[in-house]
């Protein structure tokens, strides 16, 4: 598809010459085949006024309704796109980043439609472009005031619990699959009886016969609350409430009326339009899993940055984000990681900050280790098998959890600590 140098040009602004209150900024890496300019305009002409003018009508729709490239760099020269069709291979490429201003008036603060702008057929299948990747959207705090965030944030969820000088301590209850209701919330009760401040449903768990929501609700609130009068400490059951959209609000206040006080959604199997509505309704925690994040954002060069997913779920209201985190299992670069659990605290209007729990594998030693790299108290940890795999049962390894940390506060490595304390030796022993 070809296009006069007036033309290429009409999708091209200054950004000093824009009101930007008026305007979302998409950016993206992509790798063209053509001309990097040429590419960049149709790749604003296809996400916005893809015709902007009528036969033998003097007008231009460009100037209101036109996204507009206001930078681009020309990062290097390539023999061939990193991933490409049979009929792109051996093309040279150039790699490039843009950032696209695009004017929120074409659809208003609806994320089905900002998502068909910013990652749609106009984005993914525009001339010349083989590979794409959106990077970012930058919302002007004007725009952010259509949504309301996370309802607690890490305060509101810190001060349900009480616990304010320490990282949180999930539990992610195993079995995950295949116990009924009684056997499932003695091992929720056990877990916080060790120490454990959120014992929850895996994401894998849902509404179903041999395990109905109502019933598990009902017994595992009944733990939390026994569990509570014995420790002296507040506690959370976190229950799983994915389903079909038009059950959500009725899932949740089953949940809620039985007795969990924080509900979780995987948001991307939902939709995140979902949990923003959701968010309008709930009276608990909202907590967001990553299941369906992958296949977006996995592939370096192509899809979405799961930073944008991040942002995106913070914005719609999850209370606490659980993501992919370091180690290999999680298939996710440390960097980007890192990248995630700063997208929960990055200032974002008036929207609330939230916590992150960045997942994989983790036990009574991660905490030290997850402490020294993000620098900060304000995150969780989401073992399974660390505490209800630990080899003398559930309270021991929710246990081994704040044993952990002692070790930490005290400055003491974590050998020398479990010397004298049994639960966190036996962790060391079977999971480190």
């Amino acid at each position: 598809m070809s296009m006069s140098e007036s033309d290429k040009q009409g999708f091209f602004a200054d950004e000093s010459t824009l009101a930007m209150d008026d305007y979302l900024i998409f950016e993206y890496y992509f790798e063209s085949t053509t001309d990097p300019e040429a590419a960049a305009a149709h790749l604003c002409q296809e996400q916005s006024t893809a015709q902007w003018k009528r036969v033998d009508v003097d007008e231009d729709l460009r100037d209101r309704f036109g996204a507009k490239v206001i930078d681009l760099k020309v990062e290097s020269r390539l023999e061939s796109p990193s991933y490409c069709l049979p009929q792109d291979a051996g093309k040279k490429a150039h790699a490039c980043r843009v950032r696209i201003a695009h004017p929120h008036g074409n659809f208003g603060p609806k994320l089905p439609n900002i998502l068909t702008a910013a990652g749609g057929e106009g984005a993914f299948y525009s001339p010349g472009i083989p590979v794409i990747k959106l990077m970012d959207i930058e919302f002007p705090d004007s725009f952010l005031q259509a949504f309301q965030g996370p309802k607690f944030g890490i305060r509101g969820l810190r001060g349900m619990l009480g616990v304010f000088d320490r990282p949180l301590f999930f539990g992610v209850i195993k079995p995950n699959i295949g116990l009924s209701p009684e056997p499932f919330a003695e091992l929720a009760y056990q877990s916080w009886l060790g120490g454990v401040d959120i014992a929850k449903d895996d994401e894998m768990l849902c509404d179903v016969a041999w395990s109905p929501l109502s019933e598990r609700a009902r017994l595992l609130g009944a733990a939390r609350l026994k569990s509570e009068r014995e420790t002296g400490e507040k506690k959370i059951y976190l229950a799983n409430i994915t389903d079909e959209v038009d059950r959500l609000i009725e899932l949740h206040d089953i949940a809620v009326e039985a007795g969990a006080n924080a509900v979780m959604v995987n948001g991307m199997t939902t939709g995140l339009s979902a949990v923003r509505m959701l968010r309008k309704h709930t009276r608990v925690p909202l907590v967001g899993h990553f299941d369906f994040i992958a296949p977006f954002t996995q592939i370096p060069f192509y899809g979405v940055h799961s930073k944008l997913i991040t942002k995106l779920q913070r914005l719609v209201g999850f209370d606490v984000i659980i993501m992919p985190g370091f180690g290999d299992r999680m298939k996710t670069p440390d960097d980007e990681v890192l990248e995630n659990v700063q997208e929960c605290f990055k200032p974002l209007g008036h929207i609330k900050d939230t916590l992150p729990v960045p997942a994989g594998s983790q036990w009574a030693g991660s905490t030290a280790k997850l402490y020294e790299r993000l620098k900060t108290i304000d995150f969780a940890i989401v073992p399974g098998r660390g505490v209800f795999g630990h080899p003398m049962g559930p309270k021991g390894g929710g246990a081994s959890l704040r044993q952990g940390w002692e070790a930490v506060q005290k400055g003491v490595a974590l050998e020398e600590y479990a010397k004298e304390h049994p639960e966190l030796k036996a962790a060391i022993d079977a999971f480190s």
